[in-house]
Formats: structure tokens, sequence, C-alpha cells
């Protein structure tokens, strides 16, 4: 009688979503309660502050290693409103999501993408990586897509789209090749190439978390998404594949990943343990996503065991895991202490939970409708739309080798010092370009619109002048950088304009690219 029911509703092309799963095959429509949708939304919104909460004591902690499971990650009935009123910035991932979802808000689902950029390029709150690099280059006329693209981004395969891009599969249910298609126009304003990839792929899996409960069908076909050419690509396909050699030890997948030595771009992390690759940390959300087996508490504790950026990537899985289970579907040890901060509005937004849940289900019932779907009654009707690859992308593979000025050796201690612009003289290197890594240091309540002014000369020619501000807001997150010098010797000077006294430029340390690249596409 069963396979009799499922023949006849699957020709007439109508699947309910715990059909999908069934056929493991892609149905040409998908049928959704209201209910259901609304609470799925919820699910995802929920499950990712869940996430970035349980994991946020641990952020950037482990580098290259497990935390074993000795170490005690805490939770607590309070520990949601704790952070929420003593550390609200653990919620970057979170307000930078909703910055983007003002954008929708305001100029509709069609809103251009300099409106993404402008979204968080004048906004108040700190950022990192790719992000801040997107907001110095908008804030000095570098405007999107060259504000995320490897030239003029030096951290176009960091994962910072990849911890943002929720948003566009919470909007796109079942639409997958909806929710890239914004990821193009948003994920390059920060990110190109693997970084923008990190995005594109979550977005998938958000997408088709809506249609199909399961998980190794989510994330395999939500890789037809990227290009099986690309960097991406392997490292997710290595990960599944690993999974299926050791299905009953994340840890010994852990290790291949560790030992697999992906390809490494940030200025940041060359020579040291530190990893925000997005390939690196999307193996992780793999790993919690296939060996948590759809178990919430499970998938939290492997994917913040991985280390590394261990609170944005189970914020990634249980967001994912949200949109399956659904917000009455999260365990209550978990979701009841997000209830007490639901009606409260993220800093630096006007925006709570509460409001954000209501909001994206109205966009996401504007996709359907814009996608060919429609509305029954209290049906949701889908028009599922099956994986087609993006563009392939890559920024050049270089041979970075990093070089330290004074004593500084990127201890997070913070008195040690690299060299002071007063005492740099000269600097010889040899390879193809460098980056100098360093800060404007100074009392930012006393010189807080003081930007320096940098004259970088390679080889006795002016080759850029840098505008470094002292403000955190505004900064840049590199003092210089240039990598289209041909391969020889080479001698770097510096030339200090505008000179102040109680401000002071530190030289930290140089990353020298030492071969011509690969040609980037």
């Amino acid at each position: 009688m069963i396979k009799r029911i499922t023949l006849v509703i699957a020709l007439l092309g109508i699947v309910p979503s715990a059909w999908a799963t069934f056929f493991q095959e892609f149905p040409k429509e998908v049928a959704l309660s209201k209910t259901e949708l609304k609470d799925k939304i919820k699910g995802g919104w929920a499950g990712q502050t869940i996430g970035v909460t349980y994991g946020g004591p641990t952020e950037f902690k482990y580098l290259g290693r497990i935390i074993e499971d000795f170490v005690e990650i805490p939770w607590s009935e309070d520990y949601v409103a704790w952070y929420f009123d003593y550390y609200p910035g653990l919620y970057d991932d979170v307000y930078m999501d909703l910055s983007f979802v003002e954008v929708f808000e305001e100029q509709g689902i069609n809103a251009p993408q300099e409106a993404f950029g402008n979204a968080f390029a004048h906004a108040d709150f700190k950022l990192w990586h790719a992000n801040q690099a997107a907001r110095y280059n908008i804030l000095n006329g570098i405007l999107p897509p060259e504000s995320g693209h490897w030239k003029d981004n030096l951290h176009a395969d960091c994962i910072d789209f990849q911890i943002e891009a929720d948003f566009a599969g919470l909007m796109s249910p079942g639409m997958v090749n909806s929710a890239a298609e914004i990821c193009d126009k948003v994920g390059h304003v920060m990110n190109y190439g693997d970084g923008w990839y990190g995005g594109v792929y979550v977005a998938s899996m958000y997408a088709l978390a809506f249609i199909s409960d399961d998980i190794d069908f989510i994330v395999r076909e939500a890789l037809k998404t990227i290009p099986s050419e690309s960097n991406y690509y392997k490292c997710m396909a290595q990960v599944i594949a690993w999974h299926e050699q050791y299905p009953d030890d994340w840890k010994k997948a852990w290790f291949e990943i560790e030992q697999a030595n992906w390809k490494e771009s940030c200025p940041k992390g060359v020579h040291r343990a530190f990893n925000i690759e997005a390939t690196v940390n999307s193996a992780y959300v793999l790993l919690g996503l296939l060996y948590g087996e759809g178990d919430f508490s499970k998938t939290l504790e492997i994917s913040t065991r991985s280390g590394q950026d261990s609170d944005c990537n189970p914020a990634t899985c249980a967001g994912i895991l949200g949109v399956i289970k659904g917000y009455d579907g999260i365990p209550e040890y978990w979701l009841n202490p997000l209830k007490k901060i639901e009606d409260k509005d993220f800093e630096h937004t006007t925006m709570s939970l509460n409001d954000t849940y209501g909001i994206v289900y109205k966009h996401a019932v504007e996709m359907i409708l814009a996608q060919g779907g429609r509305l029954e009654g209290e049906k949701v009707i889908i028009k599922a739309q099956e994986p087609r690859a993006v563009r392939l992308e890559q920024s050049p593979d270089f041979l970075l080798r990093k070089e330290v000025f004074g004593d500084y050796r990127f201890s997070l201690i913070p008195d040690n010092k690299g060299v002071s612009i007063r005492d740099f003289k000269n600097y010889e290197f040899e390879g193809i370009g460098l980056v100098i890594n360093g800060e404007v240091r100074g009392k930012r309540s006393e010189f807080q619109d003081y930007v320096a002014e940098v004259e970088f000369m390679i080889n006795g020619k002016k080759i850029k002048k840098m505008k470094l501000p002292l403000d955190f807001i505004t900064r840049s997150t590199e003092l210089f950088w240039y990598r289209e010098l041909p391969k020889g010797r080479h001698n770097l000077e510096l030339v200090w304009l505008n000179p102040m006294e109680g401000i002071d430029i530190i030289l930290e340390s140089s990353v020298v690219y030492d071969n011509p690249p690969i040609q980037g596409k």
C-alpha cells in the first residue's frame, strides 16, 4: 500500500518533504505547510545562534589539534543570555547575516551588489580578515566585486562568507541555485574562489535541508554546486570519502584532513597552526554533519572539538540541522537557554531573533513565488531546483615564506613588539612580492581620526601609498602588499609622510611570495 501511495505522489510531481529523502532524487515540487516552513526557518536561525554560543569559549584556542574529550565545554540555562549581555561581539557572524537581511528588507530581493557592500563597510561593528579587507577596499574606492577579488583582498580564501551565507539558504527553501545566485552577488563583496565556494556550499546545504532530512544526501547534492576542478570541491569530496572509510571514527578523518595540507593563503596563518581558510573549516563542518548523524548534541560536539574556528563551524552545523528538525524539533536542553534572548536585538542591529524569523519567512515566500512556486491555502509549493555548478574561479597558488622583525613572534602576548617604522631602514627580500604585517599604534581616544600615510618603495620606485587608519573599524588588515614583481632580489623602503608624536607604526613580520603564481581565473 505504501509503495502504491508514494508512486501516485511521485507521478503527481508534488512530494511532501518527508518523502523527498525516501526517493533520494530531486522532485519537481515539494509541498510544505506554512507552519512547517516557518518552523524550519526559525530552526535555522535558532540553531546558528545556539552553535556559535556553544563554541564561543573555544574559538581559535585549539589550533591544529582536537579538543580532547576530557576538556569540558560548558552549557547552562543562562549561557546564551550571559553572552548577549557581556560578550555580544561573539555573534559577529549572525549580525553580519542580519546586515544583509536588512538590505533585502529595505531594497527587496533584487537589491544590487553595492548595497550589500555598503551595508557593512559603513557599519560600526568590528570585522576581521576578508570582511575587514573588503571594508577597507570599499572605503578606499575599490568596490565589489573587486573588493573581494584575490588581487585586492589577501584573505579571499578565508572563511568569512562561509559563516555569513546562512541567510541565502534560509531565504531559498529547496531552491539551491537561487541560493547560489544570492551568494554570487553578496559573497564576492568579500571573498573569491575557495572563500566564495564556502558560502555557496553552506547556503546550498541550508536550501536542501528544507526538502530532505538525509544528511548524506544533503552534503553530496549541495557539493554539485561547486566546480569539481576546484580545490574546495576536492577537499569536501575527500572528507566524504574519509567518512566512508572511517564511518565510526571522526578523529581518524580529522587527522586525514590535517595531513592533507590544503592550500595556505591567509598571510596571518603562514607557518602557524592557525587556519582560517574556508576549505579546512568547511571540512570540520562536514565532520560534524556526517558523524553527528542527525543528533544535535553529537553534531555540536564534533564540529566544535575539531578546533580552529570552533564557534562558527558548530553554528553552521546546528543551523542546517535546525532547518532539518525545525525549531520545535531542537532539544529543550539547547533551545530553552535561547528563548531568554529571542526578543533582544543583536548588537549593531535593530533586529532580534523573533524579528528575524518573521522577516526571513516573508522573503522566503517572495523567493518561492519569484521562482515559480505557489501558495495553495495553507500549503507552500516549492519548485525544487536540482543543483548545478557555479563558475570555476581559483586564487593563484603562491609559495609563502614568513620572516619576523625584531622580537615579534606572532604571539598573543600583547607586549611583544616588532620594529618601529622610525627604526626601519630597508628590507631585502627575494621573491615576486611580499606582505608587511603590522599596525598603527596610539591612543585611539586621543587620535581617533588619525590616518597614517606611508609610501612603500621597491628598488627605489614608489609602488604604493597606503592610508593606514589608527581606528580599528576602518583599519587596513595589513600595512602593505604587492605581488607583481619579477622573480629575484628586491629592496623595500618606507617613507612615513605624516608622522605624529604619540603615534607609531609597528612592523611585525613579512610574508614573502616566492614563486610565480599559477594562472588565476
